[in-house]
């Protein structure tokens, strides 16, 4: 996938994260500390910090900066940066639903909708990218207290919406594990489960999704009690990265040393799962059962 695909589907979070990675390897390799290059842009150590992860947009004037401080001075090179900061700031689709996006979640948005792989294992509900209309409902409207109803039916679309990427033309490949104990959850009334699963046996159908279930007797698991995804890009200079999504906040996890234990553990909840033929299996068995 090119930069510029990844950027159209992602909106600004893949390219601040890309031009980010590129001032910071240039940067490095010029011998410039982050309190150096912050002093030149007028800001602080910790500011080039969040700059470099992509965490907050840019402005054109302090790239120009930058690039001059690293001593890059080939025209190309710096117009394709220059290009990058251009696109970092430009407005996502998901702005529409700017009432019921919180700012610690729309760097989520843009990497995933940016990931060529996408795993997630969760033990209490469907992730999202596998729910139907109604579950989704049911689930957001668990999520938000009684003042914030009039919420459900925006966040409901935006929900919707991030799905569509399973049917683009360059999909990503999405490998869930759920939890057996999911299917069992009774989660809005048995005729909102039975469409549930319909819907996860007819996505199985698609080449890149891939979902196991993790049976009651594969015993503990090593993930913790919440939500687990983890997120690999196309592009080799962007980490992958682990989104761990509290109440009302989210965790991101890009240091290798960081992110490499998960890995570890996805891979030992797929060998302890039901292979993909046999989730099926499982999940006719439970539709059966309604």
């Amino acid at each position: 996938m090119t930069h510029a695909r990844t950027v159209e589907h992602a909106g600004p979070t893949v390219a601040r994260m890309l031009l980010g990675a590129q001032l910071r390897r240039m940067r490095e390799n010029a011998g410039i500390t982050r309190e150096e290059a912050g002093e030149v842009i007028r800001a602080s150590g910790s500011k080039i910090s969040r700059l470099e992860l992509g965490r907050t947009g840019f402005k054109l004037r302090d790239v120009d900066d930058l690039l001059s401080l690293y001593g890059v001075h080939d025209d190309a090179d710096r117009a394709t940066s220059i290009a990058l900061a251009q696109q970092a700031n430009a407005p996502s689709w998901w702005r529409t639903y700017g009432d019921v996006v919180p700012t610690w979640f729309e760097p989520y948005l843009g990497m995933e909708q940016a990931a060529r792989l996408i795993r997630c294992f969760d033990i209490q509900f469907v992730p999202s990218l596998l729910q139907t209309p109604d579950y989704a409902r049911t689930v957001i409207r668990l999520a938000l207290a009684d003042a914030a109803r009039t919420q459900v039916d925006p966040r409901l679309v935006l929900r919707m919406r991030r799905q569509e990427m399973l049917h683009r033309p360059d999909p990503p490949q999405l490998w869930a594990i759920i939890d057996e104990s999911v299917l069992r959850r009774s989660i809005g009334g048995t005729e909102i489960m039975r469409g549930q699963i319909r819907h996860m046996i007819e996505l199985c159908q698609l080449r890149h999704v891939t979902i196991q279930v993790l049976p009651f007797t594969a015993g503990g698991r090593p993930a913790g009690g919440g939500a687990v995804t983890l997120l690999r890009f196309a592009e080799e200079n962007l980490p992958d990265v682990v989104y761990l999504e509290q109440l009302t906040s989210a965790v991101y996890l890009d240091k290798p040393a960081e992110t490499l234990p998960y890995w570890k553990v996805f891979n030992s909840l797929a060998a302890e799962a039901q292979d993909p033929v046999t989730s099926i299996e499982t999940m006719r068995a439970r539709l059966n059962e309604l």
